[in-house]
């Protein structure tokens, strides 16, 4: 007779005690601040980038959204938090370069898919954002990654441009957000902005 063998482990321990399964992710095992600390100790451009820290998926995030209201200054709170989430389910499976992804194919996507879902459900938000709202969010995350390809990772403009696209904004309205920061700065950063924008939507509820 053979010993049972247990299925491979699927969900991570978060400091809050929660336990997210990876394969089928929960909204009730989601909390904005494990959310918050994973983005803040995850590095874009695999940590190639300038600077004494890394540049986190958290900067990232609160840069995105930035250029979104730059790109779309009617667009609505809830949108806007919808934005500062987009990259959210990397707090747990990490950053991945778009090349990699692409070599990985599907089970990646639909992985992320599953846990930027429950993301949204969790914070009372569209488990999939509208076309209008995608559209956004990825001409602001193009943008961002020129503006960081060219400040931070050593790109050329010619050759970040040929990848990303040359945002319409100027660097003088987000110089600011593009240092690279100590983790703790990132993960309050993020909290602060999230929590400003949920403020906002409670106060459209009222």
């Amino acid at each position: 007779m053979t010993a049972r063998k247990d299925p491979p482990r699927a969900w991570q321990r978060m400091l809050s005690g929660r336990r997210l399964d990876l394969l089928d992710p929960s909204p009730l095992d989601v909390e904005i601040e494990d959310i918050a600390h994973g983005l803040a100790r995850v590095a874009r451009w695999n940590g190639q980038t300038r600077g004494a820290h890394i540049f986190s998926v958290a900067q990232h995030s609160v840069l995105v959204e930035h250029l979104a209201i730059a790109m779309d200054p009617g667009v609505s709170p809830a949108a806007r938090l919808i934005v500062l989430l987009h990259d959210a389910p990397e707090y747990v499976i990490g950053d991945i370069i778009s090349p990699f992804k692409t070599v990985i194919g599907d089970a990646y996507k639909q992985v992320e898919a599953r846990l930027l879902a429950a993301i949204h459900l969790r914070f009372s938000l569209p488990a999939k954002p509208g076309p209008a709202l995608a559209k956004l969010t990825k001409a602001a995350d193009r943008a961002a990654a020129f503006i960081e390809a060219t400040h931070l990772a050593g790109f050329a403009e010619a050759e970040a441009e040929r990848f990303f696209g040359r945002p319409s904004v100027s660097l003088r309205e987000v110089e600011t957000l593009i240092a690279p920061m100590h983790s703790d700065k990132a993960e309050d950063l993020f909290i602060s902005r999230f929590r400003a924008i949920e403020a906002e939507m409670r106060g459209r509820d009222d």
